[in-house]
């Protein structure tokens, strides 16, 4: 089962999944699976991997990009070290003309994640971005407040276990969130009406899918100013469906030796994520 959602162990792995999916009309975000990072050589282990996906991304030409945590580089035990790695990672990114999306974690990390990225952005303007997601009170006017500095979302639901007081307990409550938001990056992602941020919808509910494709049809906005957003793997029919109908589509790819005690985690954290891998698992 994990072979459907995880490209391998090895750099290698993730450059031939990523080269097959670009081959699609795809892009590619690559994601090395791991967190919680106890000393400062494991973090600097985990920096190099991404600094060797971002020459080889320049190298082999390809359609994609790097996500990294911030647990991942240190930033449980040494926050500075944390911004220093990452610093260090953009700065590489915007020399090869790519991308590093700061990934979120759970709420804890949220007011951090946000405020390095705006220190990032504001030193490499376009080069960094982070996520937000829908299921958090906040996100709301952490929206406006990234919007704002023309920094680049990923929007998702959220997938971390959080109490009712930072977030909504219905999903019914997550999911009029989400429209709203993404409905709010789609007009900022306008170029003629707006700044022009760039903006990722990561989802794979067809419903709200729909809502955008309406939504962007409706106010005439580009079908490239923005992108929708999958885990590799889960309805690859939707992903190929709407890159054929001309829209952006970008799948996030992980690989990497820690994908056991990741997805562990995950799937105890919140049940919930294992009912969603099993139903996309008999999924095209």
């Amino acid at each position: 089962m994990s072979g459907r959602f995880v490209a391998g162990m090895s750099v290698e792995d993730v450059l031939g999944a990523c080269q097959r999916v670009n081959q699609e009309g795809i892009a590619a975000t690559l994601d090395s699976l791991g967190e919680s990072v106890n000393t400062e050589a494991e973090a600097q282990k985990s920096a190099d991997i991404y600094h060797q996906l971002l020459d080889a991304i320049q190298a082999h030409k390809l359609n994609a990009n790097v996500s990294v945590k911030l647990s991942q580089v240190g930033m449980d035990f040494d926050p500075a070290l944390a911004e220093r790695i990452v610093g260090e990672m953009v700065e590489h990114a915007a020399a090869v003309n790519s991308f590093v999306r700061i990934d979120m974690e759970g709420s804890p990390y949220t007011e951090a994640t946000i405020a390095m990225t705006e220190r990032l952005s504001a030193k490499f303007p376009g080069s960094v971005g982070t996520v937000l997601q829908a299921y958090l009170f906040r996100t709301d006017t952490d929206t406006e407040r990234l919007l704002s500095k023309g920094i680049r979302i990923r929007l998702c639901k959220g997938a971390y276990k959080e109490g009712s007081e930072v977030a909504f307990p219905s999903k019914a409550d997550v999911d009029a969130n989400y429209v709203n938001l993404m409905k709010r990056m789609a007009t900022y992602s306008n170029p003629q009406t707006q700044k022009g941020v760039f903006c990722g919808i990561a989802t794979h509910d067809e419903a709200i899918v729909d809502q955008m494709r309406s939504f962007v049809n409706d106010n005439k906005i580009d079908k490239r100013a923005f992108e929708f957003q999958m885990l590799y793997g889960v309805r690859r029919d939707l992903q190929r469906r709407l890159a054929a109908e001309g829209y952006g589509v970008r799948v996030y790819i992980p690989f990497g030796p820690e994908w056991y005690p990741y997805f562990m985690r995950r799937l105890a954290e919140r049940p919930a994520n294992v009912i969603f891998l099993v139903k996309n698992f008999f999924k095209n």
